[in-house]
């Protein structure tokens, strides 16, 4: 069963089975995220039944007129993964016809991946090796792989005392980019990835522990132990790579795209990128998946080393990649389409390239615009400008709304926080 074509959908345009319907899998809670939203509309725009696992329906993503039905939050797959994996056949059995199941996390896809047998009655999902996923997600293990394979990675560095942080600080020097293996086990709140300029920073990271609890490096908790990982100056750019690989290695979508600006800014997502020509990256991540021996969806952060000419693999996500749309090609087509294509069993057409094409993610952009205002982007061409907005879409505003509406509460939030601190602070040096 195969639904109109969109209005305006360009000619050749491949119809998607509407008779397919799609569970999108998200573990980690992010009301912020953006590439959530940006698979429902996708796939609802072409006439898929659009289901999500979501964190309530006050969720920006809940909001969306493409999404079929929001699904109740499941158990922890780390703690309750057999748990997790009855909540999924439940909801797969409301939905009926073993919908396409799509991760939009590492976690997601590394659970599906090891507990596939146990999903496959009720789900369609693409099958990759039931190790994949946590080899490549797992920063401690893709660093094993780059050393084995000889990827061109940052050195590395993973220190057990305050007295082997102070080696690596003078071998890696300053600053430095700290990284937890397994970010997806990291309290809520804690980012994986944070660049530390002085001494003094690193040891106060890694004595914070991954817990909240005291207890320095030696451990790390289940999202240790840290990784004290050589920076690599911007200079070069931030490029990334997505693309989808069958069960026979072949790319049947790729693309490389420029990051313009992250956030945060020296170790963050994408928050403005363009769609960019560049053969020679693409070639070398498809050389990389096929040496990890991945198939899937992907999506991998490079920087380029301008010092001595090579791109570092910085991260490797076996999954879709919360900027997905900037890469919707000639076609109409992106990647979560092609899964989707490729899933239903039709036939995949060549990717047709729209270098240039923009996406620019609204609440960080502007708040990089009022947070540095000495390198303030043209904020309103930008934003009138960008090929895709990850929030705002004339046929679909509520989402655009809710998320200015929460990020509004949040900002306030913030500077109520700030204030009670402020106040208490003057309170104890009055006395």
């Amino acid at each position: 069963m195969s639904p109109p074509l969109p209005a305006g959908a360009p000619a050749g345009t491949p119809a998607l089975d509407g008779g397919l319907p799609v569970l999108l899998l998200r573990t980690d809670r992010n009301p912020f995220h953006h590439g959530t939203l940006g698979a429902i509309r996708s796939l609802g725009r072409a006439g898929v039944p659009v289901h999500a696992i979501l964190e309530g329906r006050s969720v920006p993503a809940a909001r969306s007129r493409h999404l079929r039905r929001r699904h109740p939050w499941g158990p922890s797959p780390h703690t309750a993964p057999e748990a997790l994996a009855e909540h999924l056949r439940l909801v797969g059995g409301r939905i009926g016809r073993r919908p396409l199941l799509i991760p939009l996390d590492d976690a997601g896809a590394i659970f599906i991946a090891e507990h596939a047998p146990a999903l496959a009655e009720s789900f369609t999902f693409t099958a990759p090796d039931p190790s994949a996923p946590r080899r490549v997600a797992d920063k401690s293990l893709l660093i094993e792989q780059c050393e084995r394979y000889g990827i061109d990675c940052p050195e590395s560095s993973v220190p057990r005392s305050p007295a082997e942080v102070d080696a690596a600080i003078a071998r890696l020097g300053l600053p430095l980019v700290v990284k937890w293996p397994r970010p997806w086990l990291l309290p809520p709140g804690r980012r994986g990835t944070v660049v530390a300029r002085t001494a003094a920073g690193v040891h106060r990271l890694l004595a914070s522990g991954t817990t909240g609890d005291p207890g320095g490096p030696e451990g790390g908790g289940a999202a240790g132990p840290p990784i004290l990982q050589r920076h690599v100056p911007p200079d070069g750019g931030d490029w990334f790579f997505h693309g989808h690989f069958d069960r026979d290695g072949a790319c049947l979508f790729g693309a490389t795209g420029r990051k313009h600006l992250a956030h945060p800014r020296d170790a963050g997502h994408t928050v403005l990128g363009e769609w960019v020509l560049n053969p020679a990256l693409e070639r070398l991540a498809h050389k990389i998946v096929e040496m990890l021996g991945y198939v899937g969806t992907a999506d991998l952060d490079f920087r380029f080393d301008a010092r001595v000419g090579a791109y570092h693999l910085l991260d490797f996500n076996p999954r879709l990649g919360a900027q997905f749309r900037l890469f919707r090609d000639g076609l109409d087509l992106d990647l979560v389409r092609i899964v989707h294509l490729e899933q239903s069993g039709r036939a995949v057409p060549a990717v047709r390239p729209r270098y240039g094409r923009t996406l620019l993610v609204e609440n960080h952009f502007l708040h990089h615009a009022l947070t540095h205002p000495a390198g303030r982007p043209p904020i309103l061409r930008r934003l009138r400008e960008a090929g895709e907005r990850a929030w705002f879409a004339a046929d679909d505003p509520a989402p655009f709304a809710s998320m200015t509406r929460r990020s509004l509460q949040r900002v306030l939030q913030r500077g109520l926080d700030r204030g009670l601190r402020a106040g208490s602070r003057r309170g104890r040096t009055g006395r």
